[in-house]
């Protein structure tokens, strides 16, 4: 029985050893013979070929990611450019210059853990096709979102106790405006997130494409450039 048993394992290995010899971006019916007789996930074996021994992963990256790491810095940059419209109006809310590193941080990370965590469940078969009504999605967009919300109040708070200690005055009124600009930033933001990494995950999914080395550059971009958009806007029509 064991001379059995490591007669299969051998033969498995030598199978997996020539399907990672196979040219990259090809179908091979190997890996529907593995899955159908090993039980093992096509998606596992696509990537045993895609990313095999032979191939430079690290090369393989930088060129699917290097497009869209242009494209987010250039996108990017029009947030810096839409704040530096209002900079005599901005930097006289001390509150909020203390809390726009925050959030360009927060706002950031959560992009990467959405495009990380939402890549795993297509990776794991998690992900339904009508992604709209399925239950895992909605859970990770209720934990994200509360957590998100919870974090920018306690955010607020803060940088309105900071801004206490400068010369600036805060008022109820004004305290009330900043509250209310950071969690419409964030709940806005989140939202856009989670609808751009899923459209987007798919997309790059169903072409065979690794989503992990698109979809954080692009949330993370996108994260950027909404936020300093986004703030602009509220304190042009709150301030």
């Amino acid at each position: 029985m064991k001379l059995l048993i490591t007669a299969k394992q051998h033969k498995l290995r030598k199978q997996l050893h020539r399907l990672t010899k196979i040219k990259r971006h090809k179908h091979h019916h190997l890996i529907h013979n593995l899955h159908k007789k090993h039980r093992i996930s096509k998606k596992t074996l696509f990537y045993v070929k895609e990313y095999g021994p032979h191939s430079h992963i690290a090369r393989t990256i930088i060129k699917e990611s290097i497009k869209i790491l242009l494209f987010a810095s250039v996108l990017s940059s029009f947030g810096g450019l839409a704040l530096e419209q209002i900079k005599a109006l901005f930097i006289q809310i001390v509150p909020l210059i203390i809390l726009l590193p925050a959030l360009n941080d927060m706002i950031g990370d959560y992009g990467s853990i959405i495009s990380s965590r939402f890549s795993t469940m297509l990776y794991e078969g998690k992900v339904k096709r009508d992604w709209k009504t399925d239950r895992e999605l909605k859970k990770l967009f209720l934990q994200i979102f509360t957590i998100a919300i919870v974090m920018v109040i306690l955010s607020v708070i803060i940088s309105l106790f900071i801004s206490s200690f400068t010369n600036y005055k805060v008022t109820t009124a004004i305290a009330g405006k900043i509250m209310f600009i950071a969690v419409l930033d964030v709940a806005l933001l989140v939202s856009i997130l989670f609808l751009v990494a899923i459209v987007a995950g798919l997309y790059f999914y169903n072409k065979q494409e690794d989503p992990n080395n698109f979809l954080i550059p692009i949330t993370t971009s996108i994260a950027d450039f909404g936020n300093m958009i986004l703030l602009a806007v509220l304190v042009l029509l709150l301030f």
